[in-house]
Protein backbone atom coordinates (compact mmCIF):
# COMPACT_ATOMS: atom_id res chain seq x y z
CA UNK A 1 0.00 0.00 0.00
CA UNK A 2 1.35 3.08 -1.31
CA UNK A 3 1.26 6.69 1.16
CA UNK A 4 -1.12 7.81 -1.23
CA UNK A 5 -3.34 4.79 -0.65
CA UNK A 6 -3.24 5.06 2.85
CA UNK A 7 -3.90 8.61 3.00
CA UNK A 8 -7.27 7.86 1.13
CA UNK A 9 -8.15 4.88 3.46
CA UNK A 10 -7.57 6.87 6.59
CA UNK A 11 -9.86 9.77 5.03
CA UNK A 12 -12.71 7.28 4.52
CA UNK A 13 -12.82 5.31 7.40
CA UNK A 14 -13.02 8.22 9.43
CA UNK A 15 -15.88 9.66 7.15
CA UNK A 16 -17.54 6.20 7.96
CA UNK A 17 -16.97 7.37 11.53
CA UNK A 18 -18.36 10.33 11.74
CA UNK A 19 -21.58 8.89 9.08
CA UNK A 20 -22.35 6.14 11.68
CA UNK A 21 -23.24 8.34 14.79
CA UNK A 22 -24.80 11.40 12.46
CA UNK A 23 -28.58 11.32 12.53
CA UNK A 24 -30.07 14.07 10.86
CA UNK A 25 -34.24 13.72 10.86
CA UNK A 26 -34.82 16.55 8.28
CA UNK A 27 -34.39 15.84 4.99
CA UNK A 28 -33.20 19.55 3.90
CA UNK A 29 -30.15 19.35 6.40
CA UNK A 30 -29.85 15.56 5.78
CA UNK A 31 -29.10 16.38 2.56
CA UNK A 32 -26.54 19.13 2.55
CA UNK A 33 -24.77 16.78 5.41
CA UNK A 34 -24.30 14.16 3.38
CA UNK A 35 -22.95 16.66 0.30
CA UNK A 36 -21.47 19.49 1.72
CA UNK A 37 -19.63 17.70 4.69
CA UNK A 38 -19.76 13.80 4.40
CA UNK A 39 -19.60 13.37 0.51
CA UNK A 40 -16.10 13.32 -0.91
CA UNK A 41 -15.71 16.59 -1.91
CA UNK A 42 -17.13 17.68 2.24
CA UNK A 43 -15.75 19.84 4.48
CA UNK A 44 -15.26 16.90 7.13
CA UNK A 45 -11.49 18.77 7.39
CA UNK A 46 -9.97 21.62 6.51
CA UNK A 47 -7.45 21.98 3.47
CA UNK A 48 -4.07 21.32 4.75
CA UNK A 49 -2.17 24.73 5.29
CA UNK A 50 1.69 24.93 4.61
CA UNK A 51 3.75 27.85 5.21
CA UNK A 52 7.05 29.05 6.22
CA UNK A 53 8.34 29.98 9.78
CA UNK A 54 9.40 33.72 9.73
CA UNK A 55 12.93 34.54 10.37
CA UNK A 56 13.32 36.91 13.41
CA UNK A 57 16.04 39.71 12.85
CA UNK A 58 19.08 38.26 15.74
CA UNK A 59 20.30 40.98 18.38
CA UNK A 60 22.83 40.86 21.19
CA UNK A 61 23.79 38.17 22.97
CA UNK A 62 22.70 37.95 27.13
CA UNK A 63 26.45 38.45 27.67
CA UNK A 64 26.95 41.63 25.29
CA UNK A 65 23.92 42.98 27.24
CA UNK A 66 25.48 43.21 30.25
CA UNK A 67 29.15 44.15 29.29
CA UNK A 68 26.73 47.62 28.19
CA UNK A 69 24.73 46.91 31.39
CA UNK A 70 21.51 46.15 29.99
CA UNK A 71 21.27 43.36 31.96
CA UNK A 72 23.40 42.42 35.29
CA UNK A 73 25.91 39.88 34.80
CA UNK A 74 24.12 37.48 36.87
CA UNK A 75 21.13 37.72 34.44
CA UNK A 76 23.02 37.17 31.89
CA UNK A 77 24.61 33.76 33.13
CA UNK A 78 21.48 32.33 34.27
CA UNK A 79 19.49 32.48 30.63
CA UNK A 80 22.57 30.35 28.82
CA UNK A 81 21.67 27.15 26.57
CA UNK A 82 22.82 23.84 28.19
CA UNK A 83 26.42 23.85 27.10
CA UNK A 84 27.13 27.13 28.97
CA UNK A 85 26.77 29.03 25.37
CA UNK A 86 25.14 32.32 26.17
CA UNK A 87 21.44 33.11 24.45
CA UNK A 88 21.39 35.02 21.30
CA UNK A 89 18.19 36.77 21.48
CA UNK A 90 15.76 38.22 18.85
CA UNK A 91 16.21 42.02 18.00
CA UNK A 92 12.21 42.28 19.32
CA UNK A 93 13.26 40.76 22.36
CA UNK A 94 16.13 42.84 23.22
CA UNK A 95 14.28 45.91 22.25
CA UNK A 96 11.37 44.57 24.77
CA UNK A 97 14.22 44.43 27.40
CA UNK A 98 15.53 47.69 26.96
CA UNK A 99 11.91 49.42 27.38
CA UNK A 100 11.89 47.02 30.45
CA UNK A 101 15.15 48.62 31.69
CA UNK A 102 14.11 52.25 31.02
CA UNK A 103 10.81 51.66 32.99
CA UNK A 104 8.48 51.99 30.37
CA UNK A 105 5.38 49.89 29.51
CA UNK A 106 5.40 47.69 25.95
CA UNK A 107 3.31 45.24 24.16
CA UNK A 108 4.97 42.36 22.41
CA UNK A 109 3.73 40.93 19.14
CA UNK A 110 4.94 37.99 17.06
CA UNK A 111 4.90 34.51 16.16
CA UNK A 112 4.93 30.94 17.48
CA UNK A 113 8.45 29.82 18.59
CA UNK A 114 9.75 33.95 18.48
CA UNK A 115 10.93 33.99 21.95
CA UNK A 116 8.07 36.38 23.78
CA UNK A 117 8.56 34.68 27.11
CA UNK A 118 12.10 35.78 27.36
CA UNK A 119 10.99 39.02 26.54
CA UNK A 120 9.06 39.33 30.16
CA UNK A 121 11.08 36.50 31.58
CA UNK A 122 14.74 38.58 31.71
CA UNK A 123 13.29 41.57 32.24
CA UNK A 124 11.56 40.07 35.43
CA UNK A 125 15.18 38.22 36.96
CA UNK A 126 17.17 41.04 36.20
CA UNK A 127 15.37 43.27 38.43
CA UNK A 128 15.50 40.26 41.13
CA UNK A 129 19.31 39.72 40.92
CA UNK A 130 20.08 44.09 40.67
CA UNK A 131 17.87 44.49 44.22
CA UNK A 132 18.80 41.32 46.24
CA UNK A 133 16.54 40.78 49.51
CA UNK A 134 13.69 43.16 47.39
CA UNK A 135 10.19 41.10 48.87
CA UNK A 136 8.08 39.02 46.23
CA UNK A 137 6.30 38.70 44.66
CA UNK A 138 7.77 40.89 41.95
CA UNK A 139 5.53 39.79 39.34
CA UNK A 140 2.72 37.59 38.74
CA UNK A 141 2.27 36.04 34.84
CA UNK A 142 -1.05 35.60 33.63
CA UNK A 143 -1.62 32.20 30.72
CA UNK A 144 -4.87 31.15 29.79
CA UNK A 145 -4.10 27.89 29.95
CA UNK A 146 -2.77 25.32 32.24
CA UNK A 147 -0.76 23.49 29.94
CA UNK A 148 1.26 26.69 29.05
CA UNK A 149 1.85 27.18 33.16
CA UNK A 150 3.12 23.97 33.27
CA UNK A 151 5.52 24.33 30.03
CA UNK A 152 6.95 28.06 31.36
CA UNK A 153 7.56 26.43 34.95
CA UNK A 154 9.49 23.49 33.39
CA UNK A 155 11.34 25.88 31.18
CA UNK A 156 12.40 28.08 34.02
CA UNK A 157 13.20 25.02 36.59
CA UNK A 158 15.38 23.84 33.48
CA UNK A 159 17.60 27.32 33.90
CA UNK A 160 17.93 26.85 37.57
CA UNK A 161 18.79 23.31 36.66
CA UNK A 162 21.77 24.79 34.50
CA UNK A 163 22.82 26.97 36.54
CA UNK A 164 23.15 25.13 40.00
CA UNK A 165 24.84 22.63 37.77
CA UNK A 166 27.09 25.36 37.40
CA UNK A 167 27.86 27.07 40.49
CA UNK A 168 26.08 24.84 43.09
CA UNK A 169 23.06 24.03 44.76
CA UNK A 170 20.61 26.61 46.03
CA UNK A 171 22.92 29.37 44.25
CA UNK A 172 19.97 30.38 42.07
CA UNK A 173 19.07 34.10 43.13
CA UNK A 174 15.75 33.88 41.80
CA UNK A 175 12.40 31.80 43.60
CA UNK A 176 9.23 31.36 41.01
CA UNK A 177 6.11 29.00 41.81
CA UNK A 178 3.01 27.88 39.91
CA UNK A 179 -0.14 28.93 41.33
CA UNK A 180 -3.15 27.32 39.35
CA UNK A 181 -6.19 25.04 39.99
CA UNK A 182 -3.95 21.70 39.65
CA UNK A 183 -1.78 23.57 43.31
CA UNK A 184 -3.14 21.69 46.40
CA UNK A 185 -4.95 23.70 49.00
CA UNK A 186 -1.80 23.58 51.30
CA UNK A 187 0.85 24.70 48.87
CA UNK A 188 -1.78 27.65 47.71
CA UNK A 189 -2.15 28.74 51.76
CA UNK A 190 1.85 28.79 51.78
CA UNK A 191 2.19 30.73 49.04
CA UNK A 192 -0.03 33.15 49.83
CA UNK A 193 1.53 33.87 53.25
CA UNK A 194 5.04 33.40 52.11
CA UNK A 195 4.88 34.16 48.36
CA UNK A 196 8.24 34.18 46.65
CA UNK A 197 11.06 36.28 47.42
CA UNK A 198 14.43 36.16 45.65
CA UNK A 199 16.71 34.06 48.28
CA UNK A 200 19.35 35.75 50.83
CA UNK A 201 22.49 36.78 49.08
CA UNK A 202 24.86 33.64 48.94
CA UNK A 203 28.54 33.56 48.38
CA UNK A 204 29.32 31.45 44.91
CA UNK A 205 31.14 30.65 42.04
CA UNK A 206 34.24 29.60 44.23
CA UNK A 207 33.46 31.65 47.39
CA UNK A 208 33.53 34.80 45.83
CA UNK A 209 29.96 36.65 45.72
CA UNK A 210 29.53 38.49 41.42
CA UNK A 211 28.31 41.46 42.88
CA UNK A 212 28.11 43.15 46.44
CA UNK A 213 24.70 43.17 48.78
CA UNK A 214 22.99 46.45 47.88
CA UNK A 215 20.01 48.29 48.70
CA UNK A 216 17.28 48.51 45.82
CA UNK A 217 17.67 50.58 43.40
CA UNK A 218 16.32 54.28 43.16
CA UNK A 219 12.60 53.86 42.05
CA UNK A 220 11.89 50.01 42.93
CA UNK A 221 9.03 49.69 45.26
CA UNK A 222 10.20 48.12 48.58
CA UNK A 223 7.02 46.10 48.47
CA UNK A 224 7.69 44.40 45.60
CA UNK A 225 11.03 38.14 44.90
CA UNK A 226 10.48 36.13 42.05
CA UNK A 227 7.59 35.53 39.34
CA UNK A 228 3.99 33.38 40.60
CA UNK A 229 2.74 31.94 37.33
CA UNK A 230 -1.00 31.38 37.81
CA UNK A 231 -3.28 29.97 35.40
CA UNK A 232 -7.20 31.41 34.25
Amino acid sequence: MSVFDLHKRVFSEYREFVRSFVRVADERLRAYVEERILGEAGELWPEPLVQLSPAYEPGETVDELAKMDVLHEDTARIFRKADGAPFRLYRHQVEAIRRAREGRSYVLTSGTGSGKSFAYFIPIVDLVVRNPGIRGPVAIVVYPMNALVNSQLHALEELRKRYEDRYGEGSFPVRFARYTGQTDEDERRRLREDPPPPPPHQLRHGGVPPHPPRGPEPGVPPSLGGPLLPGL
